[in-house]
Formats: C-alpha cells, structure tokens, sequence
C-alpha cells in the first residue's frame, strides 16, 4: 500500500512539474510596410510573407516546419495516438446509392485509403470500380470534386483539385467505357456542374488572376456553357464579368425537367440576386425574380411554370413560397410552407418534400405533398443530426445519414409512401457508443443571450476540473454546427478528454437573426459567446483552464486567435486552423473580398477600421504577454483562407511570447483549406494536433495509461 502511495504521488509530481521543452524559433525579418486607414498608419512588418512565391517565404516554411517537428517528436506517445488513429479508421465506409441510368453508384472506402472510391453496379449484380480517386495521383493529394451525370447517364463530368486547391479541372467520361472523351477544362473555380439534357454543362469559373493564382484576387466569377465536343475556348459566357457589377460567386442550375436555367449571383457569401431562364425557347431572356441580395433565395423545385422558392426575404428561419414564372417577383409569391420558430432547411424526392427543422441544432423532418399538406412527422432514430441524399421525382425510396457526437453515421432507407425507416448501413467500428453521453445546456453569454452547447465525454467522467477538454467552435457564415460522429474526436474522448460545441452567434442554428447577431460591428458576440463557454466549463468543473484547449478552422480560426489575444488567460492550448487572422487585409486575397457580409472592411469607414483593428489576432499580439501553448496549422496551396494569414500570426507569437509555452507553426505541403486532404494526411494532422495539446497540458504518458498505472 506503502509502494501505491509513492508511485501515485510521483506519478502526480511528473505530470504536474513536467519542463516545458525549449524552442528555438527560425529567425523571421522585419520590413518596414505599412498601410494608411483614414488618416492610422498601420505597420505590418511580417507583409513579406504574403508572397507565396518568393524564395524567402520558401525558406521561412522550411525552417518553421523543422522547429515544429524538432518539438512534435519529443511527444512521446504521439506514435501511439497516431496508431489509435489508423486503427480506428480502419474500418469500411459507404455512401447512400443513387441511381444513374441502368446503374446505381455509391461511393467507398475500405478503411484507410486516402480517397474514396466510386463504384457500381447494374441488375443487382456485383460492384465494380467505376473511378478510383486514389489513382489520381501517388500520394493521394489529387481529389476528386463534384460529379455530374448527364441526363441519360452516358458521361459524366467531374472536377479534381489537385495539391488541395480550390482551382480545379474538369474532365468528361463515357460512363460506359471509362474513358476521357475530350479535353480537360482548366482553370475552373467554386463551381457547380448541371448538365442541360445531353448536350453539354453550365459551370462558374473567374479569369486567370494575375500574379500568384494561390493568393492573388479574384472577384469577377462568371458562367460558362461548355457544349460537347468543341473546345473550353469556344464556351459560352451565359452570365457575369461587367465590370460595373462585380458578383464573387455566380451559379448555375438546370431544373430537373431541362425547362429551366436558374442564376443566383452573389456579391458575398450571404444574400443573392435570382434570374431565371426558359431554355425551351433558345433566344429567351433572363427573367428577374429578385434584383437586390437582401436574402437568400433558391428554386428547390418546379412543376411546369410553377416554381416553389426557398427564402428568408422577410422570414429570417427561412420559408417555402410558389410562384408562376411568368410573375416571379416577390409581390406575387404565396407561402407554400410558412415561416415557423424553427429554422427550415428543405430537400425533395419521390414527388415529396422533405422540411428539415433544427430545433436547438436538433433534426426535426416534415413530409409533405406538393399541395403543400402534412403527410407525416418522419420519424428519426433518435436525437441527432440528418443529412438527406439525392433522390429523383420518380423514386420510391429515399436515403438519409443519422448521427450525432457520439454515435458514428448510419445510412436508413426511407420508402416515401410509407414514412419508414429501415437501416441500409451501420459501420464495423470498434466504437461503443453506449460508453458515451453526449448532453446539451444553456450557459449565459456576456450580454446575457442564452446560447447552446452540447458536451460530450465518456460515461461516469467524475467532474474534478482535471479533464482535457477541447472546446470546439465555428461561429460565422450562417453555418450550423450541428452534431456529427468524428473518428478523430472519439480517440479524444477515448482518452478522457472532453468534448464542447457551443452554437455560437453568427452561425445558422437560429436562422438570419442568429447569423447576423455575429456580423461586422457584432462580430464581438461571436467570441464573446465562446469565451463564455470556457467559463462555463471551468466554473461547472468540467475542466480548468490547465486542461482546456480552445479549436477551430477558418472562420473558426479567427474565433481561436481572436479569444486567445483577448483572454490568454483562458486556454492551456490554442489550436487555429486556417484561420483568417488579419482582419485589415483579408479580403486583397483570392476571393475573400466576399466574406465582407460577415466581417466587414477597413476601408469601408473609419468605425469599421477601428472595429476590426481592435480583435484582429494578427494586430493584437502584445509583448510581455504569456500566451497559450499554440500550434497553428495550414497548407501551403490554401487559396481560400492564403497561408500568409497563419504565417504572420505565427511570426507575432514568436517575436513577442512572454513564457515558456511553445508558440509553433505546422504547414502541410500539397494541402489546401482541408476538402480532398488524404487520409494518411488527416491522421498525421490529428495525432500531432492532440499530441501536443495533452503534451502541453502536462501529460507524459497517455491519460487512460495514467489511469492503468494509478490503478495497477
């Protein structure tokens, strides 16, 4: 017993009093740049690292990177997590089947392949590869994209990125021999693929841009038409590239009938113009719908002349109107499914439509005919998230995903006249769901709005403030999180560690309101609610702020950099992933000048200016300050979120850091804003992400082998 006590109480002192390892950090210059707002000079001496092309930032990369896995290899169960990993993703994965002529195709991977591979089958006979991704390149960073069929399901058009980019290239098959049967188009950006009848596809793309294509501006998208059999020079501009009207994002759809072209341009990431086109009558005009981007506005389906529109103009949870398309415009639309409480997300298939609700960030599902009557609440498989799949008009079954924070994705098949529910497909996972609890509160943020968390860890977690938490969060762009089965996160929680997703303001759980609440001179909200959200971890004891560690990617990002200059004090660990981090500048690169719904610019007035300079992360890190642990990460061919936001951020961290806590910088080569990254890549990333967050919260050894050895 006398032994017991000695070895625990060691084991205590090694944990507690662990040396936090000395870094020696790259040598990064200073220039002397700097940018006037409304009369503020504004230094930026780390500006240098915005060119992506230049030597020196080649170099700086290079160097970073060898400091980073000079520390990351010192971990010393950083293998074993990376193990865990593998071994838990190790099992097979399918897609819902969608049917395409005479074949049904579905997607699959058999555990640990980088890319999933599409297959199919005819008669119910046996699968056979049709396009394998992984043979695209050797190390899996070329990904496959979207795919379109066409009509009668003899070609298909699909779009890869390679390195991780959001430029992308779009090859044509025959979907009966599998061979590439023109040229491939170049040069194509955020973009859809709608086939019109057999003929050819609409996609969206912008000019080439001059200078670096990873993060030199792009702001004029346009539609192109390509028709078969002639070249990508001879595509015909439909729509976009004026320069008296600048619109970042333009996409086209043809309606399932082939009666329709539908245009939504957009100036930034919220709100959108609509127009429609009759292309039974090939000299047809545009048709206006809406002229202005003060909601969000889509056709979800029409029925001849008579188009049904999702809004949130005047409703901000979102409602389903009809309108004939020879009078489209607003005055004449009639609600089809009213505005509720909750906000709609709606899908079709089988001559229904399917009304998505999220009710605290919960799936909710309402069947209803095209007459706009309620058929049936369908029933769920229980408290969780449902994504809902492709189906045609003329189907009779439909496919759904389920999942949640603890319960790994199920596929059910839903026959539509029924409203049954019967499950397709459940993963061989080596996850016991029933050793988990997943729990969602209501903690109070700064100004007193009451915002949701859910909170998940292991069953019987005693609540003593000593457990590694990972606080998740997000917060921007009208997007939802809501919850999802992560094989990375259930390795955390396999460890005893915590997880918290708050749905903070800015998000999309509580509709235009909720987002808007998190926007420009509001956008204080959005960190505010999460620093909240720590708080109300550490004082309900769930954790300390020894053992929290604060996430999140892009947006997300931002929420990270932005609440550790703010409250350092907070977080153990930081962990910003491809975030936008300079606020001043972020809209000179790529696309970026669309996010301006959400964020704002400097040069839009001086309160804007100053709103923004006073939480950008990249102008806030002040000297003589003890940061958290931090390890930012990004990729090289990021042009969405360009790397040189996480360079400069980094480079102020080192220069400035008071303490000993490590401030690093990892850069996946070939790797973009995170869509397409292999698999290999994606277990590396998390055993080194999780690696140092238990490192630097004190962990020598594994937290569920402490328990072992306490226990033994």
């Amino acid at each position: 017993m006398k032994k017991l006590i000695v070895s625990l109480l060691s084991l205590i002192l090694l944990i507690s009093c662990k040396k936090n390892t000395d870094v020696k950090y790259p040598e990064t210059k200073t220039v002397n740049s700097m940018s006037s707002y409304f009369g503020v000079k504004v230094k930026d001496p780390f500006r240098w690292l915005e060119d992506d092309r230049s030597e020196d930032t080649e170099a700086w990369v290079k160097a970073q990177n060898n400091s980073t896995y000079s520390f990351l290899d010192k971990i010393p169960f950083r293998e074993e997590l990376k193990e865990r990993l593998s071994s838990l993703w190790n099992y097979e994965k399918i897609s819902a089947p969608f049917v395409e002529s005479d074949y049904t195709y579905f997607y699959k991977n058999d555990g640990l392949q980088n890319q999933y591979v599409i297959y199919r089958t005819k008669d119910n006979g046996e699968p056979e590869v049709f396009l394998d991704p992984n043979s695209f390149s050797k190390d899996g960073t070329t990904s496959l994209g979207s795919t379109s069929f066409s009509k009668d399901g003899g070609i298909l058009a699909y779009s890869i990125s390679e390195g991780g980019s959001d430029w992308r290239k779009i090859l044509i098959m025959n979907t009966e021999t599998r061979e590439i049967i023109e040229d491939t188009l170049i040069d194509v950006k955020f973009t859809q693929i709608s086939w019109y009848k057999n003929e050819g596809f609409y996609y969206s793309s912008y000019d080439k841009p001059e200078g670096s294509e990873l993060s030199a501006k792009t702001d004029q998208h346009k539609v192109y038409y390509h028709k078969l059999g002639t070249s990508q020079k001879e595509d015909a501009l439909i729509y976009g590239g004026t320069p008296e009207e600048k619109h970042r994002y333009i996409y086209a759809n043809v309606t399932e009938d082939d009666n329709y072209l539908i245009i939504t341009p957009r100036v930034s990431t919220s709100g959108n113009k609509l127009y429609i086109k009759d292309l039974s009558k090939p000299d047809s005009e545009l048709i206006t719908v809406l002229d202005h981007t003060d909601s969000d506005t889509y056709l979800i389906e029409n029925e001849g002349s008579k188009l049904f529109l999702v809004t949130n103009l005047n409703a901000p949870n979102k409602k389903i109107v009809t309108v004939d398309m020879a009078n489209p415009t607003p005055e004449n639309w009639v609600d089809f499914i009213p505005e509720t409480e909750h906000v709609l997300n709606p899908t079709t298939g089988g001559g229904y439509f399917f009304a998505e609700y999220m009710i605290d960030a919960i799936s909710k599902v309402k069947q209803y005919d095209y007459n706009g009557k309620l058929i049936r609440d369908i029933k769920l498989p229980g408290v969780g998230n449902v994504n809902s799949s492709r189906s045609k008009k003329e189907e009779k079954t439909g496919y759904y995903s389920f999942t949640n924070y603890k319960t790994p994705t199920s596929i059910y098949k839903l026959n539509f006249e029924t409203g049954e529910s019967e499950l397709y497909w459940k993963p061989a996972i080596e996850f016991n769901s029933d050793d988990y609890e997943s729990n969602q509160v209501f903690y109070t943020s700064k100004d007193g709005t009451k915002v949701p968390m859910i909170i998940t860890h292991k069953k019987g977690l005693e609540l003593h403030g000593k457990n590694p938490t990972i606080l998740y969060g997000y917060g921007g762009f009208n997007i939802s999180l809501n919850p999802s089965f992560s094989i990375a996160n259930s390795v955390w929680m396999e460890q005893g560690g915590i997880l918290a997703v708050p749905n903070l303001r800015g998000g999309g759980e509580y509709g235009k309101d909720w987002h808007d609440a998190g926007t420009k001179l509001q956008k204080q909200n959005v960190f505010d609610d999460f620093i909240s959200a720590g708080e109300y971890l550490i004082e309900n004891k769930y954790t300390s702020s020894d053992y929290l560690a604060i996430r999140g990617g892009s947006n997300g990002g931002l929420l990270v950099g932005a609440t550790m200059t703010q409250r350092p004090d907070l977080a153990k660990v930081a962990l910003p992933a491809v975030g936008v981090l300079d606020m001043l500048r972020y809209h000179t690169f790529t696309a970026g000048a669309g996010w301006a719904y959400d964020y704002g610019t400097a040069e839009q007035s001086k309160e804007m200016f100053e709103y923004l300079k006073a939480y950008s992360p990249v102008h806030n890190v002040k000297p003589g300050v003890e940061y958290p642990a931090t390890l930012i990460t990004t990729g090289d061919h990021d042009d969405r979120v360009v790397p040189a936001h996480s360079f400069k951020f980094a480079a102020e961290l080192q220069s400035k850091q008071t303490g000993n806590n490590p401030t690093l910088i990892r850069i996946e080569t070939d790797a973009g804003h995170g869509a397409g990254t292999p698999v290999s890549k994606t277990i590396e990333q998390y055993a080194d992400i999780f690696g140092f967050t238990l490192y630097n919260m004190g962990f020598e050894v594994l937290p569920y082998k402490t328990k072992e050895k306490v226990k033994g």
